[in-house]
């Protein structure tokens, strides 16, 4: 059943560059540039859309060609987009290089316009209504933290679940005055010890650690190796399929977040939530985009084949 999300986060132009050769560090190396619309908000959007949601994205954006760009691919995807222009602003943009496996080298963030969401935003008519309206809110570290934590006390005093994507590192923090409102948090390991300050000498020691965070449920990547996860008393490992070829890692967090959000909308428990997280990653590892355009309901359960069960940790 199509579920109302509203998405507030990132969406802006995501350049990439993919080395042709081995890396060779501090010299030049062949390659290829790639640019689309991107950001952990505006790809999960676009995922969520096309497995059937009804999905409105609201980001600052500039007046510019890039911003005219990201509309372009929300449109296509059928999100319902209502964008906060900055006439004489440049809409951010993420710029990323990477090896010739699709492994990350380096990434570079020009993501000023995002300090202009500021809270009184939340207070304009139109995303007092998309709030009211929704079934859950997504949103991303791209945002303030102070607009986060009012976006997380709004939502808890209407009984609106609300995810987050980390982006990475240096923005989880912005989550913690928030951490006791979220109900599923998404992040890598290094955002896990970022926002814990701390990391377990094992991996299945993140639930409780977290937990004494304030979180009420957190999926942990670890690349290859099995991700943790937990939501409210249950905890999990699953260990990602092995693939012969990745296209891109690029948006596979965001793909992974956005498996989880659908299922658990359909009222999936933690285990089958994971499985679907894990079967949206892989379409997107097999795609070049960072949201793939074959995304949906059907590519999804086929690529459930693939993901194994995961296993309940004490």
């Amino acid at each position: 059943m199509s579920k109302r999300i509203l998405v507030i986060g990132g969406a802006h132009i995501d350049r990439r560059a993919r080395i042709s050769t081995a890396t060779v560090p501090g010299a030049s190396n062949p390659g290829r540039w790639f640019t689309e619309p991107g950001g952990g908000g505006f790809n999960a959007a676009q995922n969520l859309a096309r497995l059937g949601h009804a999905v409105t994205l609201i980001s600052p954006r500039g007046g510019d060609q890039a911003g005219e760009m990201v509309a372009d691919a929300a449109e296509r995807a059928g999100i319902d987009d209502r964008p906060l222009t900055f006439l004489d602003r440049q809409t951010p943009s993420y710029t990323a290089i990477l090896e010739k496996d699709g492994n990350l080298v380096i990434g570079i963030a020009d993501m000023e316009l995002y300090s202009l969401f500021s809270t009184r935003r939340l207070s304009m008519r139109q995303i007092r209504d998309a709030i009211t309206a929704a079934d859950l809110i997504l949103t991303d570290g791209n945002m303030p933290a102070e607009t986060i934590i009012a976006l997380a006390d709004v939502a808890a005093k209407r009984g609106i679940p609300l995810a987050a994507i980390a982006i990475s590192p240096a923005k989880v923090v912005r989550f913690r005055s928030a951490l006791p409102h979220l109900h599923m948090l998404f992040m890598n390991e290094a955002e896990a010890e970022a926002i814990a300050e701390t990391r377990p000498d094992d991996p299945s020691g993140w639930p409780d650690l977290l937990r004494g965070q304030g979180l009420r449920g957190a999926v942990i990547t670890r690349g290859k190796n099995a991700l943790v996860a937990f939501r409210d008393d249950m905890a999990c490992a699953l260990a990602p399929p092995a693939l012969p070829e990745i296209a891109d890692v690029t948006g596979a967090g965001d793909a992974f977040a956005s498996g989880v959000i659908a299922a658990t909308l359909d009222g999936e428990r933690l285990p089958q939530s994971l499985r679907a997280g894990a079967a949206a990653a892989v379409i997107t590892l097999q795609s070049p985009l960072a949201a793939a355009e074959n995304m949906s309901r059907a590519t999804l359960d086929a690529a459930l084949a693939l993901v194994p069960e995961p296993r309940l940790l004490a």
